[in-house]
């Protein structure tokens, strides 16, 4: 009945997981569907709460909505187009609800079970939404005035992508370029990883490592490669080895397992270690990423 639909919320319910947009949603787990559709699913009200502000912000178009069958997605705009949400996750977030309506976006009440039949964790906490890829061109974020870029390669781990592009939000860089080698950043688990960082900096995917480090070196910034191998500079002691961590600088980070093959690493200027000074045999990629892309945010706010 009209009487049991949320205030804030749009009916009639949605409670059959086979509702036809539900089911659209559900193909976003895989990167077919995301690639087919240039869309991606957002699970939870933080992601959700920073896809709205991008909204608000920047007003994006829609220009996915229309794809033809067998038709590649156009380049999208990060214009929220769905969202889902349970009765309890409206009353736990009133300032969603608000958000949305400024933003004339319809949140649609939908029973649980409905929900989970799209959800990718086992507790989404009553909220997803579908939102169009965002991109960015490399050249757009390779430029003379960017001081810090972020650039993972091969690095395989959803959950490590998506903590280390929230790392970087967080130490100011200027963008984030995964290279094509590595995991799609739209997978649901490096988006909720994200933390809705993925929102708030360009991120470039698709492109090769040699194309990213050309471009750079052209634009004058160092490039760094996080390597725990000899030869390297200590990060801790830059100024004993003549790295200078004040000048604008493109770090790129390799796989969890095996790091950076000699290939990728002969493309830096200089490979950089992390000191370890307990027992511990190494430290996970997301962990020294964050380190060292923040020792690099102190030097250059030190100028």
């Amino acid at each position: 009945m009209e009487s049991d639909i949320h205030p804030g919320l749009h009916g009639p319910e949605v409670t059959s997981p086979k509702s036809r947009r539900l089911r659209e949603a559900a193909k976003l787990d895989r990167k077919q569907g995301r690639a087919k559709s240039g869309r991606f699913l957002v699970e939870g009200p933080q992601g959700i709460r920073e896809a709205l502000r991008h909204q608000a912000e920047n007003r994006p178009k829609a220009v996915t909505l229309h794809v033809e069958p067998g038709q590649a997605a156009p380049r999208g705009t990060g214009a929220v187009l769905d969202v889902w949400a349970t009765v309890e996750a409206a009353e736990r977030n009133p300032d969603i609800i608000e958000a949305a309506r400024k933003a004339g976006i319809k949140i649609k009440q939908t029973a649980p079970e409905a929900l989970a039949s799209v959800a990718e964790t086992v507790n989404s906490q009553g909220m997803i939404a579908v939102v169009e890829q965002l991109h960015a061109d490399l050249t757009s974020v390779v430029t003379k005035e960017a001081k810090l870029l972020v650039v993972l390669s091969q690095v395989r781990d959803p959950g490590n992508a998506g903590t280390v592009l929230r790392a970087a939000d967080a130490a100011g860089a200027d963008g984030v370029i995964i290279t094509s080698s590595s995991v799609d950043v739209y997978n649901p688990k490096a988006v909720r990883s994200t933390a809705g960082s993925i929102f708030h900096l360009p991120v470039v995917t698709g492109v090769g490592l040699p194309e990213v480090t050309e471009l750079a070196r052209a634009r004058g910034l160092q490039i760094l490669a996080a390597d725990g191998h000899p030869p390297a500079h200590d990060l801790h002691v830059p100024w004993d080895t003549g790295l200078d961590l004040a000048r604008p600088t493109a770090w790129v980070f390799g796989n969890e397992a095996w790091g950076l093959p000699e290939a990728d690493r002969a493309q830096a200027d200089a490979a950089v270690a992390i000191p370890i000074y307990g027992k511990a045999e190494s430290l996970n990629l997301a962990t020294a990423a964050s380190i060292a892309v923040y020792e690099s945010a102190k030097h250059v706010r030190m100028i």
